[in-house]
């Protein structure tokens, strides 16, 4: 078997039940979903897959290093904010390894496309933890047209430039990773493979469809709270399946996409407009509908059509999983908390036993999902869920089973240990509150 292109595409904040193929109903437009719909029904979908975070740049650490986000400073922000810009400290460290790092050093070539979130030049960025090319955002939102921060500056960047292009940025991300794929499909069909990390802002707000550039000079805020719809923030999903389905052309065009492995999911769960059935809570939470996301992987070489799967995963286990089938090397002094899901992706029935741990600093929350038991604690009230029987965790039975409860407990606090406190200057940055709209 050849040494497979890897394509790592992330959304962002999208809901657990916003796809198709995930049990989204169709909008007013038709269906939202049908290019990713289409990878899963040739591919593998799993429906116990995790994020490492229930917020976006936690995650993205944890993607890069393939280690607990909990290990490098800058995973402790609840998210790293625009105010991070010039911070010699939050972001992630150049000599770290990295998933991209390492696939280069194992011969692959590697860009990212799309949002960064983890520091701001000089002192971080894509180009100096691993990637060879870099096209996107280093915030964590962006408006759709203007190309603007949080903060009101420019943030679309090539390499380390400001770079001004017209246009809406799902396309213009979509359309940049179609030109990348272009641009090295005769060097991947001579040997030289390629990573390519596309992380769409999509459906993250502003609310602003492809047909909504009136809306960017309304904007006092890119939250958005006087704004947006469950239409149109379907049709934000909707573009961004749009320019994954011309992703999958250009890799058939160029007689690639056998050979290589899409893997889809998000950063954490949803949040305002999403739909995050059965799971209850969204972005921020460490209930189900903040972790529990889309997982997605295609590959026709190794990947059977048609395939669920229900091992339990979270988001370094799959950049794991890349370097693993890639045949790179982890580095030893930076020993991998990732696990390969490679067994899976052949024989998607076999599952085994994958401890998955959880902490945040906003409602001092705790999370640990262990077979169908989780965990959980919230502010001072702790939980306990059999999430086979109650996937909705309305259901508490700390008090029934509670040597279960306590066993589970002190596994958290055990690996609680094994990580870094939270410093007292850790930020949690939230965008609205109880004040701006009801508590869903």
């Amino acid at each position: 078997m050849a040494t497979p292109n890897l394509i790592y595409i992330v959304a962002d904040d999208l809901g657990f039940a916003d796809l198709g193929c995930y049990g989204g109903r169709p909008a007013s437009f038709g269906a939202v979903s049908p290019n990713i719909d289409a990878l899963a029904a040739g591919g593998l979908r799993l429906i116990q897959g995790y994020a490492n975070s229930p917020v976006c740049s936690p995650t993205r650490f944890a993607l890069m290093t393939m280690r607990y986000q909990y290990r490098v400073r800058g995973g402790m922000e609840e998210p790293i904010n625009s105010k991070s810009k010039g911070s010699a400290a939050l972001g992630l460290p150049p000599q770290t390894p990295t998933l991209p790092s390492l696939l280069r050093q194992a011969g692959y070539a590697t860009a990212l496309v799309g949002k960064w979130h983890l520091g701001y030049p000089p002192a971080f960025g894509p180009l100096r933890s691993g990637y060879d090319q870099y096209y996107g955002i280093m915030a964590g939102g962006a408006d759709y047209f203007t190309h603007c921060s949080g903060k009101g500056d420019h943030d679309l960047y090539l390499g380390e430039q400001e770079h001004h292009e017209d246009g809406y940025l799902t396309d213009l991300l979509s359309r940049r990773a179609v030109a990348y794929i272009e641009r090295r499909a005769s060097s991947a069909r001579s040997g030289k493979p390629f990573f390519l990390s596309l992380h769409y802002t999509a459906p993250h707000w502003p609310w602003e469809t492809r047909d909504d550039a009136d809306v960017a000079p309304q904007l006092k805020t890119l939250f958005h709270l006087d704004g947006g719809s469950v239409d149109t923030y379907r049709r934000m999903i909707h573009h961004m399946d749009e320019g994954i389905g011309w992703v999958v052309d250009a890799l058939r065009r160029k007689g690639l996409l056998h050979d290589t492995l899409i893997v889809f999911t998000s950063d954490n769960g949803g949040e305002r407009y999403s739909d995050n059935w059965p799971l209850v809570g969204g972005k921020m939470d460490l209930t189900e509908g903040g972790i529990r996301v889309p997982w997605v992987a295609h590959w026709p070489a190794a990947i059977r059509p048609g395939g669920v799967s229900a091992q339990h995963c979270m988001t370094m286990d799959w950049s794991a999983t890349l370097l693993d089938v890639a045949g790179g090397t982890p580095d030893p002094q930076h020993p991998l908390d990732g696990v390969s899901l490679a067994e899976v992706l052949r024989e998607p029935q076999r599952t085994f036993e994958r401890p998955l741990y959880w902490r945040m600093n906003h409602r001092h929350q705790r999370a640990l999902r262990l077979g169908r038991w989780k965990y959980l604690k919230v502010d001072e009230h702790e939980y306990l869920f059999d999430l086979e029987a109650d996937e909705r965790e309305r259901a508490n039975l700390a008090a029934r089973h509670p040597e279960r409860f306590d066993a589970l407990r002190q596994q958290w606090l055990a690996w609680n240990a094994t990580i870094p406190a939270i410093p007292d200057d850790a930020a949690v940055s939230l965008g609205y509150s109880t004040a701006d709209m009801p508590q869903r």
